[in-house]
């Protein structure tokens, strides 16, 4: 509704400017429009117009380049306002709320920017072999392994080098607080372990965070944006960042299985049904469980994480629970999580994602 809403607002300001260039050449009686308009100025009228029309097009049509159409649009239109001030001037209200969503249209384009500049670095990274994975290759991995990775369909498949996803879910910030909708996408690299995932919060009408959390490099950063302008967490590389970081990547291998049969992790069989995943790159080294049903289908990940809690770190127990499966390209994959914190007032499940779409093997950003 909001992409509608501001969409309306650059089309109805765009047809009023209409009315100077029809003042000037003659079209019909417009009364509005007390002092004369020449000819020149009339083509000036008319291309603020067609500026405003095209912003409003390209905006609701989701084209990122659309506030560099607002921009000379929202000056050429507050020119004319000044020169025919006592009939226009109340189209400056309508060039201030357009004004700041184009700074805000602007902040959105940047950030999607360096986005995109991480990712293109990131899937530069990827092997180009194709290999199979023959089914000799999971031998020596604890019996439940081998089974979750058979049952997965991973075998006879080409290995997993990068993957796109997306996603969409709930999150809260504080137990007590509340559940705000999110989107996001997210990017792998399986050979040089790294991912990249953006996201959008809405936190209620017009307004929203942006966030990006990344593994690169063997470092962990978190960046969270208000409207991709005021940062809310400053980018920072700290152990505890890292470490997550590398947790939260160990458990995604879900979503690409053939990652668990990588030299940067081992594996320990605890039970029938679990087994303990050990990933070590750059000289850091995590740790996580795996659990699975009978079947071999994955039920939940558990690992001790860093968190921050009331500003402090701790070291606490995160658990994610794995609620649904969907097959995408031939290989099947837990597509509903709960992620919970347990910590010592009781359990803190503050996030919940569905996966809706997964692509392997990609080489460019779309």
């Amino acid at each position: 509704m909001t992409r509608y809403f501001l969409a309306f607002i650059f089309l109805i300001h765009g047809c009023i400017h209409l009315a100077g260039y029809a003042k000037a050449f003659g079209y019909g009686n417009i009364t509005q429009l007390t002092k004369e308009i020449s000819r020149p100025a009339g083509l000036m009228w008319l291309l603020a117009a067609i500026l405003l029309i095209l912003a409003a097009l390209f905006y609701l049509f989701n084209k990122e380049t659309w506030w560099m159409l607002a921009v000379p649009a929202v000056i050429l239109s507050q020119v004319l306002i000044i020169f025919y001030w006592k009939d226009a001037k109340f189209g400056s209200i309508l060039n201030i709320i357009l004004l700041i969503a184009t700074f805000i249209g602007y902040a959105d384009w940047n950030f999607n920017r360096m986005i995109k500049k991480e990712v293109s670095g990131l899937l530069a990274l990827q092997q180009q072999s194709s290999t199979f994975v023959p089914q000799h290759k999971i031998e020596g991995l604890p019996p439940i392994i081998q089974k979750w990775l058979k049952r997965s369909g991973i075998t006879g498949q080409n290995n997993i080098h990068t993957l796109r996803l997306k996603q969409k879910g709930v999150m809260i910030t504080r137990p007590v607080g509340k559940w705000l909708d999110f989107t996001a996408t997210q990017y792998f690299n399986a050979d040089s372990p790294a991912f990249n995932w953006q996201t959008k919060v809405s936190l209620m009408p017009l307004i929203y965070m942006t966030g990006r959390d990344k593994l690169e490099n063997g470092e962990g950063e978190m960046l969270i944006k208000l409207l991709s302008i005021k940062n809310v967490v400053q980018p920072r590389h700290t152990m505890e960042i890292t470490q997550g970081t590398m947790l939260r990547y160990l458990a995604e291998i879900c979503w690409f299985p053939s990652a668990a049969m990588q030299h940067y992790i081992s594996w320990e069989e605890i039970d029938a049904l679990a087994a303990r995943a050990t990933m070590t790159y750059n000289n850091i080294k995590v740790s996580g469980t795996f659990f699975f049903n009978k079947e071999g289908d994955m039920t939940a990940f558990e690992a001790m994480r860093y968190g921050e809690f009331d500003g402090k770190s701790s070291l606490e127990k995160w658990h994610i629970c794995s609620k649904d499966y969907k097959t995408f390209s031939g290989i099947s994959v837990p597509s509903r999580f709960e992620i919970t914190w347990k910590l010592k007032e009781g359990d803190f499940t503050w996030l919940k994602i569905e996966l809706t779409d997964l692509e392997f093997n990609i080489s460019k950003m779309s």
